[in-house]
């Protein structure tokens, strides 16, 4: 079943993605978010599964679509009943900004497993360390970035360095690159996406180590699903912007700012699938290529308990009369 529904979902992310990506560099964020939803809606209902959104485009009264608590799929009621259950986070396009200004590392991405599975989390900041397979085990968020960084370089066997930090570049983390730069670990601006960042942490050859600061509370379970998956390690802490957001928080029981959530807090299920499809060009997956009467997409899946990562290169065939003007 885990495998039958990864490849499902890598059909969810791959309509996402070419919808979106049609409008790359048209400086329309909004376009292309709305674009990637309905893509991505339409497709899960194209299969037959049970599935519930966990985390989504906000709550009811905020999204036509993909809210939060919404039910996807197009198993019948009979056959509802006897269906497993699934609960689903979606991020339609991680990057409205990057596909807007036609930049790199745009994403569509989901995360699925059987219900309960994935953490509640509202839509709020969480402060995250990512690190690999490797250095999983040996960071600690509630030390200090130079120790982390430290402590990652001692676990790859390597100078700090040699070691690459990404971080987002926001006001908010203007003391969190001062001390990066002491230790001399060379430091990675990025303007958005830190979820696929995340994602390189744990892929060897993207000479990417760790992720460190503050980005959405929603992006940090898709990413701890991602590294369950790939054995690396997300450690966070929720970071509210407001009251509202902290009272939302505690009834979702979360609220207390000062527990470390880890990889298994966050992704706890036992049956967990991850699908990623690029939209733009980034150093983890190529986006989407058009070409007459088609187009060209790169994805990854992956599986927690069949143990299985898979980088996906499809042609999607829209006019079937004509011949694919794309080397295979």
């Amino acid at each position: 079943m885990e495998q039958q529904l990864a490849m499902d979902m890598a059909r969810v992310t791959e309509a996402a993605a070419i919808a979106s990506a049609r409008l790359m560099g048209r400086g329309e964020r909004d376009e292309a978010d709305h674009a990637a939803v309905e893509a991505m809606r339409a497709a899960m209902d194209d299969l037959d599964i049970r599935g519930r959104i966990v985390i989504g485009e906000g709550e009811r009264d905020e999204a036509p679509m993909l809210y939060i608590g919404e039910t996807v799929g197009r198993a019948s009621e009979d056959d509802r009943r006897q269906a497993t259950e699934i609960d689903i986070a979606v991020d339609p396009l991680e990057g409205t900004n990057l596909v807007a200004t036609g930049q790199g590392d745009a994403i569509t991405v989901l995360a699925a497993s059987e219900k309960g599975g994935l953490v509640h989390a509202p839509d709020t900041y969480l402060d995250k360390l990512c690190v690999g397979p490797v250095a999983a085990g040996a960071v600690d968020i509630t030390r200090s970035p130079s120790e982390n960084v430290n402590r990652i370089a001692e676990a790859l066997r390597r100078r700090v360095n040699d070691i690459a930090v990404i971080v987002l570049d926001r006001p908010r983390h203007e003391a969190l690159i001062r001390e990066l730069r002491t230790t001399g670990a060379r430091i990675k601006l990025i303007s958005d996406g830190d979820l696929s960042a995340a994602i390189s942490v744990a892929v060897s050859g993207t000479g990417v180590h760790a992720v460190m600061g503050i980005g959405g509370a929603p992006e940090g379970v898709i990413t701890a699903a991602a590294l369950r998956c790939l054995g690396g390690e997300i450690q966070a802490r929720f970071r509210y912007r407001n009251d509202e957001e902290r009272e939302r928080g505690a009834q979702m029981g979360h609220g207390d700012e000062t527990r470390v959530y880890r990889t298994e807090d966050l992704c706890s299920g036992e049956s967990v699938v991850f699908a990623a499809t690029g939209v733009t060009d980034g150093e983890l997956l190529q986006g989407v290529r058009f070409f007459g009467g088609g187009a060209r997409t790169h994805s990854l899946v992956m599986a927690y308990q069949t143990k299985q990562v898979r980088f996906i290169d499809t042609v999607h065939m829209f006019d079937r009369d004509r011949p694919p003007a794309v080397r295979l």
